[in-house]
């Protein structure tokens, strides 16, 4: 079995003020996202839109920025409502502590809805256009926050079996017995392969909204796998029926995902 390298979570430090890595690795998400969406508008229909004058590089630029602030805000409060809300309505203050950690998926998740329908609202763009858009353009953003959890060193796994080659101690979580490193396999799943399934699907023309319901049916389904090997939040357990509150919340995703696709396909409408 292996040890978590103890990997100092400061980059960078000069005088009072610090550098994380974790901070790092939403900027490297950040980056790739606009990196990505200037490649995605060379695939079609976007090709097609940007030679008709409907979409711009500008607008990945814009869709970030919003993105950036929604996501954050989202993240945050889809922690403090989904994991934590009896803490949090004791001490309020405490809310906007970032610092001392707690982003949620999920509520990121909403954070990026709300990003695109403002998107959608100024730009006057079709919601599902804008959604086909970003999608592929977001799971490797997770790969790198799944770095960052590993470099704090939180979020580790479940127990893993005493022969498991890649089983990892983390000293930090109270037990010396080896763990699954769940962050990697979140990084592999959600992240990676995500990402591959989703740029391969978007290179060609579909239904408009099913590029985003490969996306949420993808996501919800790699995360609920993922749960099964990370340690559920100790302040929380595991939930009715063994499942932990990330399977919990992947369930409405599936279902949504599933919702949009048979609705995209009712609809016979090639995007845009």
């Amino acid at each position: 079995m292996l040890m978590y390298p103890e990997i100092n979570p400061i980059a960078l430090q000069v005088g009072p003020l610090a550098v994380h890595w974790y901070g790092l690795t939403y900027l490297v998400g950040f980056i790739l996202f606009m990196i990505l969406g200037r490649q995605r508008l060379k695939q079609p229909p976007y090709d097609r839109l940007v030679q008709q004058g409907v979409w711009h590089t500008r607008d990945v630029e814009d869709l970030l920025f919003i993105g950036v602030i929604c996501i954050i805000l989202g993240g945050r409060l889809g922690y403090v409502l989904f994991y934590k809300p009896g803490y949090y309505l004791a001490n309020p203050l405490e809310i906007v502590m970032i610092n001392k950690g707690g982003m949620a998926f999920h509520g990121a998740l909403i954070g990026s809805i709300v990003a695109m329908v403002w998107f959608c609202v100024t730009r006057k763009r079709s919601f599902w256009q804008v959604a086909d858009f970003v999608a592929p353009c977001v799971p490797l953003g997770f790969a790198a926050g799944r770095i960052g959890n590993f470099i704090n060193g939180e979020l580790w796994g479940r127990f893993a079996p005493l022969d498991l080659p890649w089983g990892m101690v983390f000293p930090q979580s109270g037990s010396l017995l080896p763990r699954h490193p769940s962050q990697i396999y979140q990084f592999l799943l959600e992240g990676v392969l995500l990402f591959i399934i989703l740029w391969l699907f978007a290179r060609k023309e579909h239904a408009q909204g099913r590029v985003a319901a490969v996306f949420l049916m993808g996501y919800g389904a790699l995360r609920f796998i993922a749960e099964f090997f990370r340690e559920p939040d100790d302040f929380l357990g595991l939930l009715s029926l063994g499942m932990s509150m990330g399977q919990w919340l992947c369930v409405p995703m599936v279902l949504a995902g599933v919702a949009v696709w048979v609705w995209a396909g009712k609809r016979a409408t090639i995007a845009p």
